[in-house]
């Protein structure tokens, strides 16, 4: 059996429970410099090990680098593998924060190792992490290597971009879905007649963090109203399909915001669709 000499890992995706473990003790040399080289190698080593197992490569995203140096250089304090220290927030808020992109899935990799390939071999020699290099699902990554003597602290934070769509493209999205559930439902196609309004009332949803506002209200004297938030825009509600499909219809309306909330803090597109 193939043991891991003075190797510490630790791995997290955003449905599992975070791993600590501490770092045996020594004396840290703290570098205020990220290694920099050390970071290019492991994705370099990351993209031949997915291109071998058949996966496609993933990106490097600056924000996702800034949020695992910046957790890099807190596990160096520490002195201790973590996840989430206390008081720092939990991985899909971190990376929100440090990117543009709008992430549906993360997962994170923590390892202190003596070289960059070292650690990718460590990591892939350990399932749950060879798990996290090799998922498919995976397409962005951001990478985080600082230095404490003659060990390097690693940080590998993983994520799912999605397409970062406007307010136009969204409700472009949410009529052609709707035009399909009506063809799936035999009924014909409605008209799409945007109302001015539905944008306003679909921000007003956002600012409030609530599916019913006032503005909402008065959408709904007009006829059936539906609000909801996605990250999927091209896919609608489950519990829409009998509202659309009634053969009492004959038009719709799109409103779309996109915004990132205390209920919702790594994003979401806000929808108000109207039947009438």
């Amino acid at each position: 059996m193939y043991t891991f000499p003075k190797l510490l890992l630790a791995f997290l995706l955003v449905t599992a429970a975070a791993t600590m473990q501490p770092v045996a003790a020594k004396t840290p040399v703290p570098s205020s410099d990220y290694e920099v080289q050390a970071e290019q190698q492991l994705l370099v080593l990351a993209n031949q090990s997915r291109k071998q197992a058949g996966v496609l490569p993933l990106t490097l995203d600056a924000g996702l680098s800034q949020a695992a140096r910046t957790h890099a250089l807190a596990m160096l304090k520490a002195q201790q593998l973590s996840h989430q220290f206390e008081g720092e927030p939990s991985l899909p808020i971190r990376l929100a924060a440090a990117t543009h992109l709008q992430l549906d899935r993360e997962g994170e990799n923590v390892a202190l190792d003596y070289s960059a390939a070292g650690g990718h071999e460590h990591l892939m020699l350990s399932p749950p992490h060879r798990a996290n290099l090799l998922n498919p699902a995976f397409n962005v990554i951001g990478l985080g290597v600082v230095r404490s003597g003659d060990q390097l602290y690693i940080v590998q934070d993983f994520g799912h971009a999605l397409p970062n769509y406007s307010p136009a493209e969204v409700k472009d999205r949410v009529a052609a879905a709707v035009r399909q559930m009506r063809l799936q439902a035999s009924q014909p196609e409605l008209l799409r007649r945007d109302l001015p309004t539905a944008d306003d009332a679909a921000c007003s949803m956002a600012h409030a963090d609530k599916l019913g506002t006032s503005f909402v209200r008065q959408l709904a004297v007009r006829g059936t109203v539906l609000t909801y938030t996605t990250l999927h825009p091209e896919t609608l509600p489950a519990s829409a399909g009998h509202a659309i499909g009634s053969r009492a219809l004959h038009s719709f309306s799109v409103g779309a915001c996109y915004s990132r909330t205390e209920t919702y803090p790594t994003g979401g597109y806000w929808v108000v669709l109207s039947l009438e």
